[in-house]
């Protein structure tokens, strides 16, 4: 007889059928595990024995054989202890084979057969709603199993109990989604002293989702004008938060089931390396730029980072996808993700002020900005110049109008983008493309005028080109809407980097 047990098997965010087949032959006492298992799956057979054992059950002398279907398939992680034990248990006689053909089943097991939690049951329970079956997951993840919809979840703390579920002596209750997390209270705008330009230059980017550079001395409140951005953003769609949330679910980052509405902000420390910012790894994880899908992925200190490693951006900020291939697999992650940054002009970072620049001006302005390559300053939509902060701005009482105010009229654009890109690929201004950005927002007589003069002038690329389309249809429509005309095309051409001068 050969039990069968379906589970997944994880290739970036999309879960594959596996088919967990055990057979016990006559022979000399073994168990094998076969199907391309890699160590951690290997070792489960030592975790399945001792949760057996811990059922006050011993495995039957014979030649236990366990195959990972598909076989060419490579097999990670350890959430294929539970679906090897029920199978196994299936094949014992202990529960009934046909029973456990309706679910998906994931789940590590203890010595003491307690269900531990892992990563992806989102994935596996969309997974399993999508072949109108149940899933079979541990206890501390049914919350972020029940959120795929209305399939029977079974969430189990321990072996014994799950088994007592399945003969009907006390029978599981389906668990509740989980709640969604409130959002956070991150700084408001009113803490921001002077840098009306820059305020307005964030606001323009939190509108149409635009790429943003702050470019400015020490202290001036680039790093506090990002941390705002988050408070200005609307919140996730319900779709957009499941996805995501699958992204989180992979990286083992949704605690409690708990889902967000407020998109993602991610950090990362300039040491970072190439596969914590794109991802990647022994066994591929998402990294940054993923974990900030449909949000904020924040750069400070831009040229401290390794110019490789902020290179390996180029494509991700172009497509919204990164791709990553090793010998053995070829992995796709999401990443449509809004980059803002913030440098400082020069390593000492007070350039242009005669009593504080070092000696070595402009010259060390030159080589510190040259470690930003030249192609991904050409996919940052904005480029702002922030200046130092007076003594004067810092005495003036706060700011009349804070992060509530520009998150209204933040909201009222994106609506007017929801609706003008309604069936279309893209969501925001900064994701419009061809035909599409062609149609919302070509500019008037003058302002056509003006852009190609500006384009010769500015020596403006074919994307920066279409970058200053998108940022100008942005500007348009925190205007009321309506066509883009010369003054919204003038103001979206003041944020582009200008060339360098011979």
């Amino acid at each position: 007889m050969v039990a069968h047990v379906g589970t997944v098997a994880f290739i970036g965010l999309e879960a594959r059928g596996v088919e967990v087949q055990v057979q016990l032959t006559p022979g000399v006492p073994a168990f094998v595990v076969v199907g391309l298992p890699d160590k951690a799956v290997a070792e489960s057979r030592e975790r399945v024995r001792g949760a057996i054992a811990a059922l006050g059950l011993a495995l039957p002398p014979k030649r236990i054989t366990v195959n990972l279907s598909p076989a060419d398939l490579p097999k990670e992680g350890s959430h294929y202890d539970l679906p090897i034990a029920l199978a196994l248990l299936g094949a014992m006689g202990v529960v009934d084979a046909e029973t456990l053909a309706r679910y998906v089943v994931i789940g590590e097991l203890g010595l003491d057969a307690r269900i531990a939690p892992i990563t992806g049951v989102l994935l596996a329970a969309l997974f399993a709603a999508e072949g109108e079956r149940g899933l079979v997951c541990p206890a501390a993840q049914g919350a972020e199993a029940a959120w795929a919809g209305a399939i029977e979840v079974v969430a189990a703390p321990d072996l014994l109990t799950l088994l007592n579920h399945f003969k009907g002596s006390a029978v599981l209750a389906p668990p509740a989604p989980g709640e969604a997390e409130p959002p956070g209270a991150g700084p408001d705008l009113r803490q921001v002293k002077g840098q009306e330009t820059a305020k307005r230059a964030l606001e323009i980017a939190a509108a149409g989702g635009h790429n943003l550079l702050f470019v400015g001395p020490p202290g001036a409140g680039k790093s506090l004008m990002a941390a705002c951005l988050p408070g200005i953003l609307p919140e996730l769609t319900a779709a957009e938060a499941l996805e995501v949330s699958m992204v989180a679910s992979v990286a083992g980052l949704l605690e409690g089931g708990r889902l967000s509405r407020t998109r993602p902000f991610r950090a990362p420390h300039h040491s970072a390396s190439m596969a914590a910012l794109t991802g990647g790894g022994l066994k591929v994880r998402p990294g940054e730029v993923s974990l900030a899908h449909l949000g904020v992925l924040f750069l400070d200190e831009l040229p401290e980072f390794q110019r490789a490693v902020l290179d390996s951006l180029r494509q991700p900020l172009e497509t919204g996808t990164v791709s990553i291939a090793r010998a053995n697999a070829h992995v796709t992650f999401p990443a449509r993700v809004q980059l803002i940054a913030a440098m400082n002009p020069c390593r000492c970072g007070h350039l242009g002020d005669a009593a504080l620049a070092c000696a070595r001006a402009p010259r060390c302005a030159a080589d510190y900005q040259a470690k930003v390559s030249g192609p991904l300053l050409d996919r940052i939509d904005m480029h702002v110049e922030v200046q130092a902060v007076s003594a004067a701005d810092l005495v003036l009482p706060p700011p009349a109008e804070g992060s509530a105010e520009v998150a209204a009229r933040v909201a009222a654009a994106r609506a007017a983008q929801t609706a003008r890109y309604e069936g279309q690929a893209a969501r925001t201004n900064a994701e419009a493309d061809g035909a599409v950005l062609e149609a919302a927002a070509t500019p008037d007589a003058a302002g056509r005028a003006l852009l190609a003069q500006a384009a010769e002038a500015m020596r403006l690329s074919a994307r920066g080109y279409v970058r200053v389309l998108r940022v100008a249809r942005t500007i348009a429509d925190l205007a009321g809407g309506g066509g883009v005309g010369r003054m919204h095309v003038a103001e979206a051409l003041s944020y582009r980097r200008q060339p360098p001068r011979n």
